[in-house]
């Protein structure tokens, strides 16, 4: 296994360095998003809107990192609450966590609420309506986290510049060492400029611009968490590296202090 590790360290490592087939994964995300592809797909029978190597990137992290808290923002059918409380179901099987999933929505509409409630993964998931910005919603996220140890964010809900910094500032403080914070749709910096006539957000206001201005607070007086502590992510490039394809390439952050 020592060999078939490093031979695929190398393989990652020389993709990262093929600008040609970056280049190439970014153009199939671009075609495809006109057909809506990422409508495509369900875990265990709910909707996921998301790309299947990012969810294939996901459950890598989730069962090396073993969170026992997970926190999403964006909740829509639920496939992805599914998804992750499946790997933190299989994670309590092995032994390693007995995690839970909190997902926050400002609409979760009745019939997607009562499809994941009867769902047999729901037992890991509590879902909170209300704008994830909210001062009132973060309160109640912090109190969640209390008594957790290993903890994990995710935001994927209004994809504007100043809501996903307002996110990062209310949840990436809450995210454990060696742990990730993902913000998805940070493609949406690399898409044509005409790409989402329909949204508030685009080329210049998007969560890739917010990642960069909240990543860079860090030359200017540092980050810290909820503890007061010293706080540092960085950019996971050998994730979108891989992938080729991804939705949140610079978007794979790593807490590493």
């Amino acid at each position: 296994m020592n060999d078939f590790r490093k031979e695929v360290t190398e393989n990652i490592e020389r993709l990262g360095a093929a600008g040609e087939m970056q280049q190439l994964g970014l153009d199939f995300l671009v075609k495809t998003a006109a057909y809506r592809y990422s409508y495509n797909f369900t875990w265990l029978g709910r909707p996921i809107i998301q790309y299947p190597q990012d969810m294939i990137a996901m459950q890598e992290i989730i069962w090396e990192t073993r969170p026992d808290l997970i926190i999403e923002t964006g909740i829509a059918h639920g496939g992805s609450l599914i998804f992750y409380a499946s790997i933190l179901e299989m994670l309590s099987i092995a032994g390693h966590c007995d995690g839970r999933i909190v997902g926050i929505d400002i609409d979760i509409r009745a019939h997607n609420r009562a499809a994941i409630e009867q769902h047999p993964m729901s037992r890991r998931i509590e879902m909170i309506q209300g704008s994830s910005i909210d001062p009132g919603i973060i309160r109640v996220i912090r109190e969640r986290a209390q008594g957790s140890s290993r903890i994990m964010v995710v935001l994927d809900s209004n994809h504007t510049h100043a809501h996903v910094l307002a996110e990062l500032e209310a949840y990436a403080p809450l995210v454990s060492k060696d742990c990730y914070c993902v913000v998805f749709d940070t493609v949406v910096e690399d898409m044509p400029g005409d790409a989402f006539p329909d949204r508030p957000w685009g080329v210049g206001d998007n969560p890739k611009t917010a990642v960069r201005e909240f990543l860079g607070r860090e030359k200017t007086g540092g980050l810290t968490d909820i503890h007061g502590s010293a706080m540092k992510f960085v950019i996971d490039k050998s994730v979108e590296d891989k992938l080729l394809v991804t939705v949140a390439p610079d978007g794979y952050l790593k807490r590493v202090e």
